[in-house]
């Protein structure tokens, strides 16, 4: 008998802590003008992802401006409060598990990390716009039960003319919501966010520059993250946090990982290799790390059949060799 109660403890314990070292296998899911149906969701479960980030969006009208517009009716069906909530309730029907995280667009594509305020008056009514945008969501990830919230997308200069707001805002949100909290810090923005300590998670966009090469190999890129993934570690032992890549991705063309933040509308050659073989350079470097949560493929667009492709050189893996190796990886962990 003893001998029975020393092995059902011995499997209690495996058993927790594959429910603990489970990665964040993670999709980012593109708010569309149109409801999510099953048949979108099924090609997701393909890929074997058990979360998905959804994003409703707030809008700026220009780089100056300090009023955030959200939950309007002009807006796309995914990006207001109703859509994100619809979205939200299908996936988790499908056993996906779910970060909610608001991002804003500037018009004209501006960059948000670059949002500054000229006056005080004007930062006064940021931050009031930024708490009823914010907070809408965080109410909807306690209404809806999402383990994770991203407090906000890439606002290096708002945070950091701004650090007694965040602390503040932080605390709103615990108010709130009770689920556990991250920030999506830009690729090199994370090393000087101030409120990681009040966080539970160290959010990273990881567009980290790998190689100069037309198509690097993956041992090439492996080589090249070396020196980004020390620091990343080290912060996260610094600060007992564990890493969470809230956006990774690569574009399939050629020179991928040379800045892999571009979002522009180049006509640069289509690469799906190198697209592969950045995949599978990320993966092989950070998901057997005992450290890093997982993070959510940018990006994964509803329409599936009419996404992607081998003409395509854009972000999405979808309908593309990348799809493979992720799916690969999502069944593995």
């Amino acid at each position: 008998m003893r001998t029975l109660g020393f092995f059902l403890l011995c499997f209690l314990q495996l058993s927790c802590a594959s429910q603990i070292t489970q990665k964040i296998n993670g999709v980012s899911f593109v708010a569309a003008p149109e409801r999510v149906e099953q048949e979108q969701v099924n090609e997701l479960l393909q890929v074997n992802a058990n979360h998905a980030a959804v994003m409703p969006f707030g809008f700026i009208r220009d780089i100056n401006s300090p009023e955030i517009i959200h939950n309007t009716e002009r807006q796309w069906f995914g990006e207001t409060l109703q859509g994100a909530k619809q979205y939200i309730e299908l996936l988790k029907q499908n056993g996906v598990e779910i970060m909610i995280k608001p991002q804003i667009w500037i018009w004209r594509g501006e960059f948000t990390g670059t949002l500054k305020m000229k006056s005080e008056n004007d930062w006064k009514i940021l931050e009031g716009s930024y708490d009823d945008f914010i907070l809408t969501y965080a109410r909807l990830a306690e209404e809806t039960k999402a383990p994770i919230f991203c407090i906000g997308t890439e606002l290096e200069q708002f945070v950091k003319n701004r650090p007694a707001y965040w602390k503040g805002l932080i605390k709103k949100i615990r108010a709130v919501y009770k689920g556990k909290l991250t920030y999506a810090a830009n690729w090199d923005e994370y090393p000087r966010t101030t409120f990681w300590e009040d966080l539970d998670f160290i959010g990273i966009d990881a567009y980290f520059p790998l190689s100069d090469a037309r198509t690097p190999s993956v041992e090439q890129l492996q080589k090249g993250w070396q020196p980004w993934k020390e620091k990343i570690e080290a912060l996260s032992k610094a600060r007992n946090k564990p890493v969470l890549f809230t956006e990774f991705g690569y574009r399939s063309m050629d020179y991928t990982a040379k800045k892999p933040w571009l979002v522009d509308q180049n006509d640069d050659n289509v690469n799906l290799e190198a697209q592969v073989n950045a995949k599978k350079a990320i993966f092989a470097e950070f998901w057997t790390e005992d450290w890093f949560a997982g993070g959510y493929v940018w990006k994964w667009f509803i329409n599936h059949k009419k996404s992607g492709g081998d003409k395509d050189n854009r972000f999405t893996p979808q309908n593309k060799p990348a799809q493979k190796v992720i799916s690969e990886v999502y069944k593995a962990h």
